[in-house]
C-alpha cells in the first residue's frame, strides 16, 4: 500500500457528465441479456453520466475475453484520464486469472473509482492492497437502476462524495423474497421485493468498533490469501485503527465455507481485525453442518467480534462497502449501522 499508514487515497467525486466505462473483467453479457445491458446503460445516461462500452462486454462463454484483453481494456479504462469510474456488467467465475496483470500503479497515478461485486471482489481486493486507493464493493451495473430499502446507499451516491465525508448505511430489516429477475424478460424490472423480514445478528450484546474495511467474496477471494495480490495482514499492519474484515459467502457448501475461513484465519487475515463482517447467505448446509457451524469452527476461537447475516453480496439488498475506507460498527439494541468515513 503507498503513502503512509492509514494513507488511503480516495478518487475524485463522481459527477454528472463524467464518463463511467463498462468492461466485463469476468462473465460477458450473453444476448439475451443485452435488453438489460442497453436499458442500465441509457438510465445512466439519462441522468447526465457519459458511458463508453469495452469491447470486451457482450458475448457468450465462460469470461468475455482472453485474460490479455480483459486485463489490456481494463488498464485502458484506469490510464484514461476522462475515464472517472469502470464498472462490470456483473460478476463471473475466474476474475482471478487476470489479477497479476492490472496496473496498480496507474490507478495509485490517477485514482478511478473501480465498482463491483461476487467475482469482481477478486479484482478489487489487490487493487486496493498494491494501489492504496480505496475500491468499491456494491452493486454492479445491472443492479444500478434498482430501488434500495431506506438506510441502504446506492454506489452512485457513494462515489460522488468528497473526501472527509461519511456516510450511514443501516439494517433495513428485510432481505430479498425469492430468485434472481429474469432480464431476459424484464430488462427494465427497477422493483426488487424485499418482503422477507431479516436482520443483522451479533450474539455478544452491544457493540462499538472502527476499523478499515477489507474484504470481498469468500469464495472467490480466499484464492489470493498467502500471495502478494491478499497480503491483508501487511495491510493491518499500517493501518493502526485496525481493520474490519467483511467476506460474503456465495454458494460454498458449510464445510467448504469452513475451509476456506481456516485457510484465511492461517494466512493471518483477521489478525489486527476489530471486527468481522458476514454477509447474509442462502448458500447450502453439509449435512447437519451448518453455515452458522462453519463460522464458529473458524473464528469462534479467535477474540474477535462477528456480526452475521449483514445486507451485503448475494442476498440483496447489498450495502455499500469501500474497501479502505474508516468504518465504524454499531450493534446496540435496534440500532445497527456502518458508518464509512472518507479520511
Amino acid at each position: 500500500m503507498n503513502g503512509s499508514p492509514s494513507g488511503i487515497t480516495y478518487p475524485r467525486p463522481l459527477r454528472p457528465g463524467d464518463t463511467i466505462a463498462v468492461t466485463a473483467s469476468s462473465a460477458p453479457v450473453r444476448p439475451e441479456h443485452e435488453g438489460r445491458l442497453d436499458f442500465v446503460i441509457g438510465w445512466l445516461r439519462d441522468r447526465g453520466y457519459r458511458v463508453v462500452e469495452g469491447d470486451c462486454l457482450r458475448g457468450e462463454g465462460v469470461v468475455s475475453a482472453s485474460a490479455q484483453d480483459r486485463a489490456d481494456e481494463f488498464n485502458a479504462f484506469v490510464r484514461d484520464p476522462s475515464v472517472r469510474a469502470v464498472v462490470p456488467p456483473w460478476g463471473g467465475e475466474t476474475a482471478i486469472d487476470i489479477v497479476d496483470l492490472l496496473d496498480a500503479d496507474a490507478l495509485a497515478a490517477d485514482p478511478t473509482w473501480v465498482v463491483g461485486w461476487s467475482d469482481i471482489s477478486t479484482l478489487l481486493l489487490p487493487l486496493t492492497l498494491r494501489s492504496g486507493v480505496a475500491t468499491l464493493h456494491g452493486q454492479n451495473l445491472m443492479d444500478t437502476p434498482y430501488d434500495l430499502p431506506r438506510g441502504t446507499a446506492h454506489w452512485l451516491d457513494v462515489v460522488a462524495r468528497e473526501r472527509g465525508e461519511e456516510f450511514v448505511q443501516q439494517d433495513p430489516g428485510v432481505r430479498r423474497r425469492g430468485g434472481w429477475d429474469d432480464w431476459s424478460r424484464l430488462p427494465a424490472v427497477t422493483r426488487v421485493d424485499l418482503s422477507e423480514p431479516a436482520s443483522w445478528r451479533y450474539d455478544g450484546g452491544s457493540l462499538d468498533v472502527t476499523g478499515r474495511l477489507i474484504g470481498g467474496c469468500l469464495d472467490v477471494v480466499c484464492h489470493l490469501a498467502g500471495s502478494p495480490f491478499g497480503d491483508v495482514p501487511r495491510f493491518a499492519e499500517r493501518c493502526p485503527e485496525g481493520t474490519i474484515v467483511y467476506l460474503e459467502n456465495c454458494e460454498a457448501p458449510a464445510l467448504d465455507a469452513a475451509r476456506m475461513l481456516h485457510g484465511l484465519r492461517l494466512a493471518g487475515w483477521f489478525d489486527g481485525a476489530r471486527a468481522v463482517l458476514l454477509g447474509r447467505t442462502g448458500a447450502k448446509t453439509s449435512g447437519d453442518f451448518t453455515q452458522d457451524d462453519a463460522v464458529e469452527d473458524a473464528l469462534g476461537q479467535l477474540d474477535v467480534p462477528v456480526v452475521r447475516d449483514v445486507d451485503f453480496g448475494h442476498v440483496p439488498p447489498g450495502n455499500v462497502l469501500v474497501n479502505g475506507a474508516l468504518a465504524r460498527v454499531t450493534m446496540d439494541g435496534p440500532r445497527h449501522e456502518i458508518r464509512q468515513s472518507f479520511v
